[in-house]
């Protein structure tokens, strides 16, 4: 009898009991993910996935559904990658570069401390001075080197007027991260996709060093060698194959089962926008978007924090939060989405009424989840102490009476 390729199609009844030893199992092989992923065209197929992952998280996370309260720091838009997907990196040349100044950074921060954000969101381009002298001068005339040591002191200026930075530069070395360490609460970076493919002729990470897989596989591995909570997560529709983002999200899982550190994997979908090389190629449609979300909480596991950011598809949360999704991200009442500028953010009333009307129960989360937070030794001492003090006895924001008081309560 012929063994079905990895690509053929599954009927109901064949994906009904992959779907639910997977939730029993609390994991699901390649081979299944691969045939499931290959099936979302189905509506019945689509619709078993989802009710798995749905329950899957149900028995990781009962009804919460969680959220960070934060401000985006782009601390520079200059980048040596060119991805092919990318409005955010800038060339010096640019009328919109922007390298901000330690003074330009603690406006931001006031702006978030008088609207109750406790996460400030670093990011920025990829080592701008390796390609721009303009950058290295622009440094060199502040007193810095590189890039990190720009962003070590914005990190420690945010940490010392009060709110927990959570940074993602993009590829950073074990010592720099190491130096950033004791003012950040967690680090991050978007594995993206571990497939070399898309750094071939024509594809979207041909001139993108940085997105080369093997080094941000070992970025991840560093960062759990010093035991650092880490955000990673995959990109949907930039030209990969179903059997690519499975192995992707198989990555993300052996990173954890080795290290423990992976606090959250972001399913993101690619948007298309004016001016990028991929403008014309078409989003997901959000129902493949959500048999992703499904497909990576039956591979992560129920007790994995699977997050879909809310603004990249406002028009289906109710549809996320039914395929499994426990986490939002980030959202700001106070900055853009500097990665996405055209897809504005809920505001937390919002949030919390279509969680609400999705079954679900919003919470505030740190930008340490509560499970590194209950570990010491992912978190330096005097980040631990200062997320302590912000939260409550399971390690979810402490809101006193007052400003701040329901999360689900537009900020004022």
């Amino acid at each position: 009898m012929k063994t079905p390729s990895a690509d053929t199609p599954l009927s109901l009844a064949e994906a009904e009991p992959i779907v639910r030893a997977a939730v029993e199992e609390g994991a699901l092989g390649r081979a299944e993910a691969e045939r499931l992923g290959a099936s979302l065209g189905d509506p019945a197929v689509h619709a078993a996935l989802c009710e798995g992952g749905l329950e899957s998280k149900r028995r990781g996370h009962g009804e919460r559904v969680s959220f960070s309260r934060n401000i985006f720091v782009p601390l520079t838009n200059l980048c040596r990658d060119r991805c092919a997907y990318c409005t955010f990196a800038k060339p010096p040349d640019s009328p919109e570069a922007r390298t901000y100044t330690l003074a330009e950074v603690a406006d931001l921060v006031k702006g978030g401390l008088a609207t109750g954000c406790i996460e400030a969101l670093f990011c920025l381009g990829d080592k701008p001075e390796v390609a721009y002298a303009s950058h290295r001068a622009w440094l060199a005339e502040r007193g810095y080197d590189t890039t990190t040591d720009l962003l070590e002191e914005a990190c420690r200026a945010t940490f010392e007027a009060g709110m927990l930075p959570h940074t993602n530069a993009g590829i950073l070395t074990a010592e720099e991260m190491e130096r950033l360490r004791p003012w950040n609460a967690s680090m991050g970076l978007m594995l993206e996709s571990t497939s070399g493919r898309l750094r071939g002729k024509g594809m979207p990470h041909r001139y993108a060093p940085d997105k080369e897989p093997a080094l941000r596989i070992r970025m991840h591995e560093e960062a759990g060698e010093l035991r650092i909570p880490f955000t990673s997560g995959i990109l949907l529709g930039i030209g990969e194959t179903v059997a690519e983002r499975v192995d992707t999200l198989l990555e993300i899982r052996r990173l954890d089962d080795r290290w423990g550190h992976i606090q959250e994997a972001i399913i993101q979908p690619f948007h298309p926008k004016p001016g990028i090389d991929m403008r014309y190629v078409a989003a997901l449609p959000d129902a493949e978007v959500a048999g992703w979300v499904a497909l990576a909480r039956l591979v992560l596991g129920p007790r994995a924090n699977v997050q879909a950011p809310p603004n990249l598809a406002p028009e289906v949360l109710e549809m996320l939060l039914h395929a499994g999704v426990s986490d939002w991200g980030g959202v700001s009442p106070v900055t853009l989405d500097f990665i996405n500028p055209e897809a504005p953010w809920p505001t937390l009333a919002e949030l919390e009424s279509r969680t609400r009307a999705g079954g679900a129960r919003l919470v505030e989360r740190l930008p340490v989840y509560p499970q590194h937070l209950a570990r010491p030794e992912f978190v330096h001492p005097r980040v631990h102490e200062a997320c302590r003090s912000a939260a409550d006895a399971e390690g979810w924001v402490r809101r006193v009476s007052g400003h701040g008081a329901d999360p689900g309560r537009e900020a004022a």
